[in-house]
């Protein structure tokens, strides 16, 4: 990938940030978006542009204010002289039983989820044309499989689906577009999925019988983004068999 420019959104941390470090292995320079990881964002630049100056750099945005998103894209361009990559990783999770959702909640899950995908994606479709390049948006298996009690997400995330398939159709010949849907892959923070005995049942259902690791949703970014020419509108699942054994 090298010369080419990627803008990973949630880069930071945790997935994203194997996405960055596997994406800059490549060759690629690296816009790392954040919200409010400031310091992790940080390091994370001075690491990658410690193996290779000028390669890396931060932007922090609010993916729910609209009216921001063409501004990141813009950032990008000017930082880089280009833009080659989207990846749509960052990703709001959390519990909304039925009885207790408010409108609040699907603000922030269809915001971060669903929306802001796809308004950087209309704000990047322009240049990204222009350079015949990709779009990857991390999914989740439960788009298809809702998880109990997370009604909202699910439905983000099957709306992210549909939209993987809709922009591929919007913006071929001259894009590619396709998705990740991640398994068992990084617990979420918080709640109640410290429970060991909760993570070894949901393990149990891999067909694989265990946890993956960020570098395999990264390794599978880095294909749709340069090694899969004739891929576009399908998701990947990545998630040791656990999707076809719930």
């Amino acid at each position: 990938m090298q010369g080419k420019v990627v803008l990973v959104t949630g880069g930071a941390k945790r997935v994203g940030a194997a996405i960055c470090r596997r994406l800059h292995a490549a060759g690629a320079s690296v816009a790392i978006h954040y919200l409010s990881s400031a310091q992790q964002a940080q390091e994370l630049q001075d690491e990658l542009n410690a193996a290779c100056p000028n390669s890396a750099a931060v932007f922090q945005s609010d993916l729910l204010d609209v009216a921001a998103l063409p501004q990141l894209v813009e950032a990008t361009i000017e930082k880089f002289g280009r833009l080659d990559a989207l990846v749509n990783n960052a990703s709001s999770f959390y519990a909304t039983p039925l009885a207790e959702i408010d409108e609040q909640q699907w603000i922030d899950l269809l915001g971060t989820n669903l929306k802001a995908p796809l308004f950087l994606a209309q704000a990047a479709a322009d240049e990204l044309r222009r350079r015949h390049g990709a779009i990857v948006n991390i999914v989740d298996i439960h788009a298809e499989r809702p998880m109990q009690g997370h009604l909202l997400y699910s439905v983000a995330k099957a709306g992210l689906v549909a939209l993987t398939k809709g922009l591929a159709q919007e913006m071929s010949p001259q894009v590619r577009v396709n998705a990740v849907a991640p398994g068992v892959i990084v617990w979420p923070e918080g709640g109640d999925w410290d429970d060991a005995e909760r993570r070894r049942k949901i393990v149990a259902h891999t067909l694989l019988k265990r946890e993956g690791e960020p570098d395999d949703i990264a390794r599978t970014v880095q294909f749709l983004l340069n090694d899969s020419p004739y891929i576009t509108g399908q998701v990947i699942a990545v998630d040791g068999g656990r999707s076809i054994n719930i």
